[in-house]
């Protein structure tokens, strides 16, 4: 029932994914709050993970249960614009779980909206980055929501797998899983990640058996495969000359990635709540797209443009990373991205090898990529005698500091013994 530790709610809407954490917090929240539930999953490519869910919540205790195909919605206005800014998040991780929070949240609150519910419950922990995206989106949707973190709350007693099975038990909720599970893992459409168990040592290797989603790169195939990617302003439209919607050219290519055991990352990163976490990450598909559009970059952007696209994308990376997807800056940050990408329309071709990706070749009616200007023999665009002014004047700042330092009348600070061997007279 509801005490000044649980103030009185009526209706909440839980993100559910139908497993252990989500699968207890239904019981608990009915229990402490005597409060309708309803479960809401996002189907953003778990694929079997989401066999039978609708029906296990509402065994569970659940009044209604939502289950929403909204992987199209997924690719096109979270994953796409990610990789069109070229964002990754310490060099590595290109972001699979940071940009699906935002979207389940956002649906979380139109369906608390539409079945008149008072707050929205996650089932993120205290210690990870996720309860920050959870929470900031609703934060910046509808602000009126309560938000119910059990984990954090100080009546939750739950501190350990081993507990939430044992509460299961007691209770009498149907949950699969079983002591021996012993990673924490998100999965959807984009990639799959690992956290926990034996990764929580760093200098442990990730066990063979852990990886689902890409085959093991020494005992891929022993032949090339070559693919050809089209893109139409930054984003992808077509596989080896076929055009085709995002989630079947998506899947296509996680199936060429997966059998070339493209897509593993093994990091170590830094949470947005101040500890370092170890994650290892299979992502075939998005790895290949990222490499792609990245080439179609280098022969369609001049390098002004290109240079701060890349300081752009560090800052993008970060406020996707730190749950701040709804936020004005980062629709700021994708007006400059798509102002980049008006002339990204073109073909990439690559070589998929026991789990490298090779660009071999990249063509745009777009290029600013001229065979004849590039080339080392006579051309009339390019005088070569045209470097000397250049070089002059471009070094104009160094030449004048060191000229001040030999007169005597000043000193630079490049010219140390350990750099300079001989002496003036």
């Amino acid at each position: 029932m509801a005490t000044d530790v649980f103030p009185p709610v009526q209706k909440v809407v839980l993100a559910y994914s139908g497993g252990l954490d989500t699968s207890v917090i239904v019981t608990w929240l009915k229990e402490q709050y005597d409060c309708e539930v309803i479960t809401f999953t996002a189907d953003l490519g778990q694929e079997e993970e989401l066999d039978g869910l609708e029906e296990k919540a509402l065994a569970t205790g659940a009044s209604k249960a939502y289950v929403v195909d909204l992987r199209e919605e997924f690719l096109t206005d979270y994953v796409f614009p990610t990789i069109r800014a070229g964002a990754i998040y310490e060099q590595e991780y290109l972001l699979g779980t940071s940009f699906a929070r935002p979207l389940i949240a956002k649906h979380m609150v139109e369906i608390a909206e539409k079945e008149g519910a008072d707050a929205v419950a996650h089932g993120a922990t205290g210690k990870g980055n996720d309860q920050v995206r959870f929470e900031v989106t609703v934060l910046a949707l509808n602000p009126k929501l309560r938000i119910i973190a059990p984990w954090r709350h100080p009546a939750w007693t739950i501190r350990s797998r081993e507990d939430a099975i044992a509460y299961a038990q007691e209770k009498g909720i149907p949950v699969s899983h079983t002591l021996k599970s012993i990673y924490s893992r998100d999965r959807n459409l984009f990639h799959i990640s690992h956290e926990g168990g034996p990764l929580e040592n760093p200098w442990t290797a990730p066990e063979a058996e852990m990886f689902q989603l890409t085959a093991d790169p020494q005992t891929a195939p022993d032949q090339v495969t070559t693919i050809e990617i089209g893109f139409e302003e930054g984003t992808p439209v077509a596989l080896n000359g076929e055009k085709m919607l995002p989630v079947p050219l998506f899947e296509a290519l996680n199936s060429l990635g997966q059998a070339n055991g493209v897509g593993r990352v093994d990091m170590v990163e830094n949470r947005l709540v101040g500890m370092k976490s170890r994650g290892v990450y299979e992502t075939p598909g998005g790895t290949i797209l990222y490499k792609a559009h990245q080439a179609l970059e280098s022969i369609c952007l001049d390098k002004e443009t290109l240079h701060y696209k890349q300081m752009v994308a560090l800052r993008y990376a970060e406020l996707v990373y730190d749950g701040k997807w709804f936020s004005m800056l980062r629709e700021a940050l994708d007006g400059f991205v798509t102002t980049t990408q008006r002339s990204m329309t073109g073909t990439v071709r690559l070589d998929l090898y026991k789990g490298n990706v090779f660009v071999t070749g990249r063509q745009s009616p777009f290029s600013l990529y001229r065979e004849d200007y590039a080339s080392f023999g006579q051309m009339d665009v390019y005088n070569q005698q045209d470097a000397q002014g250049f070089i002059t004047l471009w070094g104009l700042p160094q030449k004048v500091e060191a000229l001040i330092s030999i007169d005597g009348t000043g000193s630079s600070r490049y010219r140390q013994p350990d750099y300079f061997k001989f002496k003036r007279d």
